[in-house]
């Protein structure tokens, strides 16, 4: 029971990073019906500016520093790359979200180099013990971390004028920009709160991990997490996210039991295989919007 209890907190700790992306991709998708496939190098990047900015800032001061200019840069982005595409087909602006990505990795790789960087937490691999269980204090911070972006997030739509504007034209546009709403800020604003949440991701990802090359290979988990809760649903993504980290590490834990004749473990293939049975049940997902179309 020990065994099951540690691998579900760990599984807690890594959907929260799942959550915090996965919130990115729902937010531009729920914006521009468009998924941004530049989400993984913003969280490298993210990262990567935050192991710079530590020794100046502190962490804290690193982190509040590098999500905001993350954000920004998500905002550039869409202000240079997105925003004249806006009435292409969506398949040409998600092919140049993936062109983003690559951009952005390049560059922000190139200040990696050989050595992996240490984004500085305080926590380290540092555990505590919650009776007989030991929880990662990393794990603890991605859960209260993510816990206080959902609430925050959800007064914003909730209560603000902009928020309230933002879910307008999620609905609908044209009636949106009947009523006077800046479409097009809605989309700035979406791209850069997405950037901002991918750039907080890739800080807990780095947690207790080294930064290298190959960093944003985390991300890629977080597009499972859309399909299963849903590419609409900012909900289904809270949900989602912590379901597939749960099972992740689950599979993780329990590889040997569940797989004796495979020497190498499947919990990266858990997500996909998750998403392709929600599939099979739910087309749209867990919490998605069925369309209806009528011929």
């Amino acid at each position: 029971m020990t065994g099951f209890l540690t691998a579900v907190s760990g599984g807690l700790g890594q959907g929260a990073i799942y959550v915090l992306l996965a919130l990115g991709f729902v937010i531009i998708y729920k914006s521009m019906k468009v998924v941004s496939f530049a989400q993984p190098a913003f969280m490298m990047a993210g990262a990567i500016l935050v192991s710079y900015l530590t020794p100046r800032f502190g962490f804290a001061g690193a982190v509040i520093v590098g999500t905001i200019s993350i954000g920004l840069v998500a905002l550039a982005v869409e202000r240079i790359a997105i925003r004249p595409m806006v009435g292409k087909a969506v398949f040409v602006i998600a092919i140049i979200t993936i062109g983003v990505d690559i951009v952005v990795r390049v560059v922000a790789g190139a200040f990696v180099g050989t050595d992996p960087l240490l984004v500085g937490d305080p926590w380290g691999l540092d555990t505590v013990s919650i009776g007989d269980v030991q929880v990662q204090q990393r794990h603890i911070a991605a859960l209260v971390a993510m816990i206080v972006v959902v609430v925050a997030l959800m007064l914003f739509f909730r209560f603000s004028s902009m928020g309230l504007a933002m879910r307008a034209a999620a609905l609908d546009q044209e009636a949106a920009m009947a009523q006077g709403v800046s479409v097009g800020a809605v989309f700035a604003l979406s791209w850069a709160l997405a950037g901002g949440l991918a750039a907080l991701a890739g800080v807990f990802a780095a947690a207790g991990n080294p930064i290298d090359q190959t960093f944003w290979v985390v991300a890629l988990a977080a597009l499972p997490v859309i399909i299963v809760g849903g590419l609409d649903s900012l909900g289904g993504a809270v949900v989602a996210g912590l379901l597939v980290g749960v099972v992740e590490s689950l599979v993780r834990a329990y590889h040997n039991d569940l797989f004796p004749n495979l020497a190498t473990n499947t919990g990266p293939l858990a997500p996909y295989v998750l998403m392709m049975v929600v599939l099979l049940v739910r087309p749209h997902g867990l919490f998605g919007t069925k369309e209806v179309e009528r011929v």
